[in-house]
């Protein structure tokens, strides 16, 4: 079994004399058939972080076109349309079928 590690780079020389190895193509450091990872808990993500899988993505700079409030950010060829009724978004109700991109 493999755990995916969070070790930051001024603790990856212990982490390798623990036995964690390093995943190049994933740029993450894991550990792969050890019945014993007690050594290794404070570097285990936490079950909600979404970077054991892959390396964070950078934090870059909101562009000018792009509010800097806390909220969702929409893309430059995003066009917002009324809403008309109260049904969920994904959900095409007799009020907004006009209105609707093709289902």
């Amino acid at each position: 079994m493999r755990l995916n590690l969070r070790v930051p780079f001024a603790e990856k020389d212990e982490a390798k004399k623990l036995g964690a190895r390093w995943d190049a193509a994933r740029k993450i450091w894991y550990v792969e058939g050890k019945d014993d990872v007690t050594s290794f808990s404070r570097w285990s993500p936490t079950p909600h972080d979404a970077s054991t899988s892959a390396a964070p993505a950078p934090k870059r700079a909101p562009s000018k076109a792009q509010s800097t409030s806390s909220g969702v950010q929409i893309g430059s060829r995003y066009v917002e349309s009324p809403r008309i009724c109260d049904c969920a978004p994904w959900d095409v109700c007799d009020i907004c079928r006009a209105t609707a991109l093709s289902s």
